[in-house]
């Protein structure tokens, strides 16, 4: 498994999306794996950091993501996966159950809290309010509860 190659796909998959604030999309990925390497995690987690969106986002099955990688990993990145009509609760009980899940969905919402300033101002309100009202709980007890606190108060 060649993560550069996996780098590759990612970027590709999110060719021509752009984030809000207009940088390219593959960014965002690649910043959510950072952090989880920089945290320790292993390659699985950080595979999954780098696919969380490609089930929601692009054309990629999850066949592709099991062949990129296994079957923990496309688990976790099916559970990240916000299908339509989605409730935000039933979501992210089921991630809470799952740790890779978990740790990737508090990467990118950290990664996303940092760059909400550059989006507009109802953006930014919603993922702080998001934030506050679920994010801190599930944080609780993790490696990323500091980061989020801090990245809550940074926002203020």
């Amino acid at each position: 498994m060649n993560i550069e190659v996996i780098k590759e796909f990612v970027k590709k998959k999110h060719k021509n999306q752009k984030r809000k604030q207009g940088t390219p999309f593959y960014n965002h990925p690649f910043s959510v794996a950072q952090m989880l390497k920089d945290k320790g995690f292993d390659i699985n987690y950080q595979l999954a950091g780098l696919f969380h969106d490609l089930l929601e986002d692009t054309d990629t099955s999850y066949e592709e993501i099991v062949e990129l990688s296994n079957e923990s990993v496309a688990q976790a990145v099916k559970l990240l996966t916000k299908t339509e009509g989605y409730n935000n609760e039933v979501y992210l009980e089921a991630i809470k159950n799952n740790d890779m899940a978990l740790n990737v969905k508090l990467a990118d919402r950290i990664n996303n809290l940092s760059e909400s300033h550059l989006c507009s101002f109802e953006v930014f309100q919603k993922y702080t309010e998001e934030t506050r009202k679920y994010y801190l709980l599930l944080a609780k007890g993790t490696v990323f509860e500091k980061d989020l606190t801090e990245m809550l108060e940074k926002n203020r």
